[in-house]
């Protein structure tokens, strides 16, 4: 960040910043063949968490990165007040092509008080997409409310991570990224969880717009790109996850489809042929899932057969409500706060035979209703909220990094024409100072058997000739009067 500094350097103020470069952050670069791997956030914090809660490492707000191995347990630690609502998200992701088991490969989170009483459910993501390694996450809370009777008070707290797996699944060492994000308290009194029956529950048909624009995948929550409602396309490869991101306020809520192609020269079924090869059912050919600001899992993935056909995963949420907190569906549970909302697709290795060289992937996305006023927060929502500056960024399709870049590139140019400004006055105070000066010292010398005062110079109406006079001798020692 380059900080605007008031200087005699008008000229040096612009040298510096013409050197100052808007650097992205490191993306890896795979090869043709490879699947580029979950990205880490840029400046997560590496910890190292603990078997044992009496050396556990602090953990603050913020990203932070580890890794865990099958049947490892590890311990943070916190320290929570007794007014604000703690969520503790954490994702795994092996790395694409990895083997894992379905529902038996799996991350449980849980906080735990300094009794090691569990505060919530907790979470257990798990794999449903037929063997294939793709990034799994959810949450754990630590929940202030009138509903909770455990871990209220403020003091130490634990984040408690594990990971289950059969030893027949690959890799034995996964990395996780932790996010520690805390929710204001309110002003007011906790709206409650809304009535039975207020919404649809009937999914609508899917957006057909005939305008499609392109959208650009993440590997993970980092570098998602950003989409808002319409029909999106984008490329994806067998073996890859995608992730996207979508402004959602308050009262709102998403009707989503990811769908693929035919497969061409293929006549779908068992026995139809794709490029010379015989095709076969992929029972978990294409996943949807959705999470919502904190990383919560809204519901489990959708994972749908493809046999070569057209094929289409599907997601219809509740509206956004501060109350569905209270619902003990935990669809409706994650529902529960405004502001990025993550689609994650995947498409199954198996579908290589199909397209071995990657295929066109829909994404049809519908924000329905109309934004409502939310919570009144006692401090500002952050995370939780929806920004005009969201709205743009998802209507142009640019990634959160590239968002932070037009930001960045917004400020440099303001302290840039600062930079032009404060030299433009300083060297144009420069120039009017010497010539105050020079003018002074052209005034005649007195010298010894003269009255002793220099002649006085012309009057100037409405000034009186010891104003004047003041105003050339301190021209002689220093810049004009009120510059």
């Amino acid at each position: 960040m380059v900080t605007a500094r008031r200087t005699h350097r008008g000229i040096a103020v612009l040298a510096t910043l013409g050197a100052v470069a808007v650097l992205p952050g490191a993306v890896g670069v795979a090869s043709a063949d490879a699947i580029p791997g979950y990205r880490i956030a840029d400046g997560a914090t590496r910890v190292g968490g603990s078997a044992s809660n009496s050396d556990a490492p602090r953990l603050r707000p913020g990203l932070h990165t580890d890794r865990i191995k099958r049947g490892e347990k590890k311990y943070y630690s916190v320290i929570l007040d007794d007014r604000t609502n703690a969520y503790f998200s954490a994702v795994v992701a092996p790395p694409p092509g990895t083997k894992v088991r379905d529902y038996g490969d799996k991350l449980t989170i849980n906080v735990q008080d300094s009794s090691g009483h569990t505060c919530d459910t907790g979470a257990s993501p798990f794999f449903r997409g037929g063997g294939m390694a793709y990034p799994i996450a959810d949450y754990a809370t630590r929940r202030i409310g009138s509903d909770r009777t455990a871990c209220q008070k403020a003091g130490p707290y634990y984040l408690v991570l594990s990971r289950q797996g059969s030893a027949a699944s690959g890799s034995d060492i996964w990395p996780i990224e932790l996010d520690y994000l805390e929710e204001p308290p309110l002003k007011d009194s906790t709206p409650a969880r809304p009535g039975q029956g207020t919404w649809s529950t009937a999914t609508p048909a899917p957006r057909t717009d005939t305008t499609r624009r392109t959208a650009r995948g993440g590997t993970g929550f980092n570098d998602a790109g950003s989409v808002t409602s319409g029909v999106w396309t984008d490329r994806i490869r067998p073996g890859e996850t995608r992730f996207y991101r979508v402004p959602v306020d308050w009262g709102q809520r998403l009707n989503l489809s990811a769908e693929l192609p035919n497969a061409r020269g293929s006549s779908g079924g068992a026995t139809g042929k794709t490029l010379g090869r015989t095709s076969g059912f992929v029972a978990s050919g294409l996943g949807l899932g959705v999470y919502n600001p904190a990383r919560g899992a809204v519901g489990g993935a959708t994972f749908v057969p493809y046999r070569g056909e057209p094929a289409a995963a599907k997601q219809f949420t509740a509206p956004v409500d501060y109350g569905n907190r209270f619902n003990p569906v935990n669809a409706v549970s994650a529902m529960r706060f405004a502001g990025w909302y993550y689609l994650a697709v995947s498409l199954h290795p198996d579908t290589a035979r199909y397209f071995p060289q990657g295929t066109d992937l829909t994404l049809r996305v519908d924000v329905r209703l109309h934004a409502k006023a939310g919570p009144d927060y006692a401090q500002p929502a952050g995370t939780f909220s929806v920004t005009p500056e969201d709205r743009d960024t998802a209507r142009t399709g640019r990634t959160a990094q590239q968002a932070g870049e037009t930001a960045k590139s917004g400020v440099l140019m303001t302290v840039a024409y600062a930079g032009i400004g404060t030299g433009v006055v300083l060297l144009t105070g420069l120039g009017t100072w010497t010539l105050v000066a020079r003018r002074a010292a052209a005034v005649p010398v007195v010298t010894a058997g003269t009255s002793g005062e220099p002649p006085a110079p012309p009057a100037v109406p409405g000034q009186s000739t010891r104003t004047t006079q003041q105003g050339q001798r301190g021209s002689q020692f220093g810049p004009p009067p009120g510059w």
